[in-house]
């Protein structure tokens, strides 16, 4: 359904995978998706043509340039994750939110993303604060120990969703988010998945996925995203 483009990211060029509507994107709400450590994988591109079904127009930018790496290789993907530029993460992201908001012609847009594409959504909350208003990290996280997000910069409404057997966002790191969030006077909902584990929404990781909770995590989100977005 999607496709790969190309868009400008302040000076530079980034890069990404696009799903839209039947009907085109003008008038619709956008959506920007983020990537696990895997980099921008075949999962992530059809989770972009799930919301295009539903009605949105769904940007996932590829923030490892072309690179993508097998569900095999935690150890890889981990390397990965860790030798991200966030400066450039940070252009590719805000590059990203220009262009939905560019094709939808709406100003407003919202974010998800998945363990560490999670935590960037949050980030993202913070840098684009005029142009985010839904976020919704997906067992998030900010692994980077020089990432400090203002928090109090934000102007979203958050949903959080977390597996009550995730070993990496565990339940406290969840809870000790939503308190965080709430004394900035954020909206902020949590929503806990039992019998669930960290990446259960991954379809294509058949040790961790988890189908019941992933359906119910899809359905609060786009309904979240409707409510929230308009």
């Amino acid at each position: 359904m999607g496709e790969i483009i190309e868009f400008p990211s302040n000076g530079t060029t980034g890069q990404g995978y696009i799903a839209e509507p039947s009907g085109g994107p003008a008038g619709t709400s956008g959506i920007i998706v983020l990537q696990e450590w895997w980099g921008l994988v075949d999962q992530i591109k059809r989770t972009c043509d799930r919301f295009a079904e539903a009605g949105f127009t769904a940007l996932a930018p590829d923030l490892y340039h072309g690179t993508t790496v097998p569900l095999t290789e935690p150890d890889e993907a981990g390397k990965q994750m860790m030798a991200l530029e966030m400066g450039k993460a940070a252009k590719d992201l805000s590059g990203a939110v220009d262009e939905l908001t560019g094709r939808t012609g709406r100003p407003h847009v919202g974010v998800i993303g998945f363990c560490m594409g999670g935590g960037l959504a949050l980030v993202l909350g913070t840098q684009r604060p005029d142009a985010v208003k839904a976020v919704v990290p997906a067992y998030g996280l900010i692994p980077w120990p020089d990432v400090q997000p203002d928090f109090s910069a934000m102007d979203a409404a958050v949903q959080i969703h977390a597996a009550q057997q995730d070993d990496y966002f565990t339940p406290e790191a969840a809870g000790d988010m939503v308190s965080r969030l709430q004394g900035l006077g954020i909206d902020v909902s949590l929503h806990s998945y039992a019998g669930a584990g960290h990446a259960f929404f991954n379809e294509d990781r058949p040790e961790a996925y988890h189908e019941e909770s992933a359906e119910l995590l899809w359905d609060r989100t786009v309904a979240f995203f409707r409510q929230t977005l308009g």
